[in-house]
């Protein structure tokens, strides 16, 4: 919940202004808040940068006041949406049966996914980080195909990190990284798991970014705060 829509405008444009400079391999993605996404839709058209959603409704249509649904971002210029993402699970009690019919609803309307998991601070010092990512992995993701796998980013997110001081070092998210390539692979497949994109998002910043992308497992960053500023969302762009 950052920027009013002429500083997301901006911002996008500067991210536009920039993507050039970007490797053709790495894909640039803005998520923007939905009061955000037709202009910056217009901003992003014929670029290089894709356009993301931040949320997205668990009902299709109907008198849901005040929700958004998977058709609607649709026809705002979304090609993403993400889902379960740390806060929305800790303020406002998204469960994983909640996210299994976003998941669906947001698939079915031709978006991609990308999935947030990741456990708290809690269960990290208790030592269920694996137990916690498994069990949304299999809640969530083990509802689908592999079909539908083609279409989804998993990101990982220790909420631990994110804001508390503490960082996750390079070896503790390629850890969790290739546990969820494991998990995947179970139900789907060496191919679906090599093929999956999984994010890094805890305190992805220019600083850390380079060692994090070095990890075999970690194919890319859930920018949060460090994508406020162009500049730094694109030096971590550039850190691949």
């Amino acid at each position: 919940m950052n920027t009013t829509v002429p500083e997301g405008i901006e911002l996008a444009k500067a991210v536009v202004a920039r993507s050039a400079e970007v490797p053709a391999e790495v894909k640039l993605i803005v998520a923007t808040p939905f009061t955000h996404l037709v202009p910056v839709a217009e901003v992003v058209k014929g670029t290089v940068v894709g356009l993301s959603a931040e949320n997205c409704a668990d009902h299709a249509k109907g008198a849901y006041t005040g929700e958004v649904s998977a058709d609607m971002l649709v026809s705002a210029g979304c090609e993403y949406t993400i889902l379960g993402h740390s806060e929305r699970r800790q303020y406002y009690g998204e469960t994983d049966a909640k996210l299994v019919e976003k998941t669906k609803l947001a698939l079915g309307a031709g978006l991609k996914v990308i999935l947030c998991v990741g456990e708290n601070l809690d269960e990290r010092e208790a030592g269920k980080h694996f137990d916690v990512c498994e069990e949304q992995i299999k809640n969530v993701l083990y509802n689908f195909t592999a079909e539908d796998m083609k279409s989804i980013i998993v990101a990982y997110e220790p909420v631990w990190a994110i804001g508390t001081g503490k960082t996750a070092t390079a070896e503790q998210a390629e850890e969790i990284h290739a546990f969820i390539r494991k998990v995947v692979c179970e139900e789907f497949g060496a191919q679906v798991a090599d093929d999956l994109t999984i994010l890094y998002g805890g305190s992805c910043k220019p600083s850390n970014a380079k060692e994090l992308f070095a990890q075999p497992d970690i194919d890319g960053g859930l920018i949060g705060g460090a994508a406020l500023k162009a500049d730094d969302f694109i030096a971590i762009a550039l850190s691949f």
